[in-house]
């Protein structure tokens, strides 16, 4: 494993590329922010707007995916409250246990802004059917709820009759991955490798139907015809800390005596329920870093941390799997806790990873100063 010499993403990030100064494309793309001519993307984007207010008879402007997160929050300032737009919120809910926080955030967001919701709770048996297949065959158990969340709203603006679909950041071009390309466009955001298409086979299990699958399609092109997806983040510089400050000035709650999660080093992003946790720390047996290594990379760019911090944090938090969150997940999907290890054991990748004295999987290389 190689890392970056300016933050602490190692190059086994699907789709992370490394210029020759070993320094990653996620920390150069915020490097030229700098470049950017903000004043004219602000017009482009007040233009983009205009374009699409009070257009159709639904009564709404555009179509806002949100989770009642931080970003989710500052989304609708944007789009509402400086933008003017009349904004419908959609949601896809995960079927967890829910923070107390989580329950919070989702009655604020439409509280605060006065915005209607509308949240779709997906099909539970066949969720847990799916969960399971997808956890033990590929370690990405919410490959259901993550798929819905991004054609969901797809289906809604189109039900609607709602042409702008507004989306937060292009993950992969602010963090580094796959089709990591400055666009407004978020038309491709669903191959981004998150919940990409997955064959047949894996999803027609067990009693699961091509009907139940129905909203995890994105619509016909004749549907999407005329809708706009885009991304925020394009429009202006995109700070997922400076997003959870201004969220909080408006009532969004982060996990502030409520859960200190083992393997995260903040405790404002991904608060909505503990399950749903396992999913993002399954990515440290398949490439050796997870939620730790992310958020401490964001804060070296934001210059919120130096390297010497992220590396003691990440040593210390992103092997840890949060043993609340574990269990959530074990309950909802009906694993025993050997179970869960069993078959998370065999994700390891054993060309990173090795086994101590002890038993315990190990990087063969680790992060150093």
């Amino acid at each position: 494993m190689r890392y970056c010499t300016r933050c602490v993403m190692p190059d086994t990030r699907p789709g992370i590329l490394f210029d020759e100064e070993e320094v990653c494309y996620a920390c150069r793309a915020y490097e030229r922010r700098a470049l950017v001519d903000w004043d004219s993307r602000k017009k482009e984007f007040e233009a983009l707007c205009d374009r699409h207010r009070n257009k159709g008879t639904s009564g709404y402007d555009c179509m806002i995916a949100v989770s009642g997160g931080k970003d989710s929050h500052f989304q609708v300032h944007v789009m509402k409250e400086l933008m003017g737009m009349n904004p419908l919120l959609v949601s896809v809910e995960d079927n967890f246990p829910m923070t107390e926080a989580g329950k919070h955030n989702i009655r604020n967001i439409s509280e605060a802004f006065g915005c209607d919701i509308i949240s779709i709770k997906p099909n539970i048996k066949a969720q847990k059917i799916l969960m399971r297949r997808m956890f033990e065959k590929y370690g990405k158990p919410t490959w259901f709820v993550d798929r819905l969340i991004y054609t969901y709203p797809l289906h809604m603006a189109a039900k609607f009759g709602v042409s702008l679909l507004v989306y937060g950041e292009n993950v992969s071009y602010e963090y580094g991955g796959h089709g990591a390309v400055e666009t407004p466009s978020a038309k491709e955001q669903i191959k981004n490798g998150v919940a990409s298409d997955m064959p047949m086979e894996d999803l027609l299990v067990d009693g699961i139907t091509a009907k139940d699958l129905t909203l995890c399609q994105p619509p016909s092109e004749e549907e999407m015809e005329g809708l706009e997806p885009i991304y925020l983040s394009y429009f202006m510089p995109w700070n997922s800390y400076a997003n959870y400050q201004y969220a909080k000035s408006v009532g969004f709650h982060d996990l502030t005596h409520e859960w200190d999660r083992t393997h995260n080093v903040e405790n404002f992003d991904q608060v909505d329920s503990r399950a749903y946790t396992v999913h993002y720390w399954l990515k440290y047996p398949k490439f050796g870093h997870q939620a730790a290594t992310d958020y401490t990379s964001r804060f070296i760019r934001y210059g919120l941390m130096d390297r010497d911090q992220a590396v003691r944090l990440v040593k210390e938090r992103d092997h840890n799997l949060d043993p609340l969150a574990m269990r959530d997940f074990c309950q909802f999907c009906g694993y025993t806790e050997k179970e869960f290890w069993g078959i998370v054991d065999k994700f390891f990748n054993r060309d990173i990873f090795e086994k101590d004295l002890f038993g315990r999987w190990v990087l063969k290389k680790s992060l150093e100063r």
